[in-house]
């Protein structure tokens, strides 16, 4: 099992602390996995066994907790003495008004009581916690493996290895489970499984969608495109020459939709020399972009886009991440953390002088002395004018 250090070393200084803990990610990200590794870890301080209280709400086992007074009712069962309980939620979106009972264990036990509580979708850190919860939590966002982790998990360091891996990993992401399989038949089914996991049970379901067909045909749309702007004038004249009439109103909730299930990512554009957010456009990219290849087995990858969509993905294990919009063009990605900025290009492979021209062209109008990057396929180095070029396996693998 890989130890996922970098989520714990930041989870870690809040484990004795009374502010509730929420890590969220797609479905099958590996968050209880690090939830386990958690209660390993206060084990290993010394806490007692019968301390830990953990429900995973995927199990049978709990399905009669079906809301916050079965919750509430449970947990207070098992606390039956005047120490202090770990008490660990996975899933707990599944369990109705669950905020409710969570905001009372920490409002009754205080001090007495360490919540950590795990979710599949956004919401966890949007409407219900911020009208229950709002300035009693920190929240950590759970991804896939990373390629770096991957290469950890299957001790990669040879260098043909390691392109044969990133060629697999461009294909079929970095869902944890699936490196436990043998052969494509098996991942495809397995990542089959878990997209409609999410397209069924945390969006159809959740949000009542009634028209299936019109549902189906937008996330097949955004999930084969990724890495594109879209706004919905342009959604609508898609579909209109498909002869499909939709409201804008529709497409910016499925779209919502979709993101409030983690199946996808919003990067908002940013105005680089106005220095604003650009409302209505948007680029979205896939948080695993082996779910993509279920919806594009019968295409050809798209690997500028897709590459694009790794480079998003890895930028946002520690970055707020942008898209940057200048003068007649846009910078693929800026990337901040605290006083921290980066630019970054990516494209597939340098070409010809004019790919060359265009992505290292594209800083001419950045007159900050932030880093700038191109990132590529490619393995010479083309670095020119203080602009930074790199192969995007030796980047993946960087610490960041």
């Amino acid at each position: 099992m890989l130890i996922r250090e970098k989520y714990l070393s930041k989870i870690r200084p809040f484990y004795e602390q009374d502010l509730i803990k929420v890590i969220t990610g797609i479905r099958r990200c590996g968050k209880s996995v690090i939830l386990l590794q958690i209660i390993d870890e206060i084990k290993n301080n010394g806490v007692m066994k019968e301390q830990l209280i953990y429900i995973n709400f995927e199990f049978e086992d709990y399905s009669f907790i079906k809301n916050d007074f079965d919750l509430h009712k449970y947990v207070e069962k098992k606390m039956i003495n005047n120490t202090k309980y770990y008490l660990f939620f996975d899933e707990i979106q599944n369990v109705d008004k669950w905020e409710k009972a969570v905001n009372s264990f920490k409002a009754k036990y205080k001090e007495k009581v360490s919540i950590f509580i795990t979710g599949s979708n956004s919401d966890l850190l949007s409407s219900e916690l911020a009208t229950h919860l709002a300035g009693r939590y920190v929240s950590f966002k759970v991804f896939p493996f990373s390629f770096k982790e991957v290469c950890e998990l299957k001790d990669i360091k040879d260098k043909h290895e390691l392109e044969t891996a990133f060629e697999d990993y461009v294909k079929w992401g970095g869902l944890p489970q699936r490196f436990a399989l043998t052969n494509e038949e098996q991942i495809k089914i397995y990542l089959s499984d878990i997209y409609n996991s999410i397209i069924v049970k945390d969006i159809i379901s959740r949000f009542n969608i009634k028209d299936l067909d019109l549902f189906n045909r937008i996330v097949e749309y955004i999930v084969t495109t990724p890495s594109q702007t879209f706004s919905a004038e342009s959604l609508v004249n898609y579909f209109l020459k498909e002869k499909r009439e939709v409201a804008k109103i529709t497409l910016y909730n499925y779209l919502e939709y979709m993101t409030k299930a983690i199946l996808i990512n919003k990067a908002d554009r940013y105005d680089v020399r106005g220095k604003r957010i650009l409302n209505g456009k948007y680029k979205y990219y896939l948080t695993d972009i082996g779910l993509g290849q279920i919806m594009n087995s019968s295409k050809k990858l798209q690997m500028g886009a897709y590459l694009e969509n790794i480079v998003y993905n890895e930028l946002s294990r520690g970055y707020d991440v942008k898209v940057g919009n200048i003068e007649n063009g846009e910078i693929d990605f800026i990337a901040t953390r605290y006083e921290e900025k980066i630019y970054i290009q990516v494209a597939f492979i340098l070409a010809d002088d004019s790919v060359i021209e265009r992505e290292f062209g594209v800083y001419k109008g950045i007159d900050d002395n932030y880093p700038k990057y191109v990132i590529t396929t490619d393995k010479f180095d083309m670095s020119q004018n203080g602009i930074i070029h790199k192969n995007i396996l030796e980047w993946l693998l960087e610490e960041k």
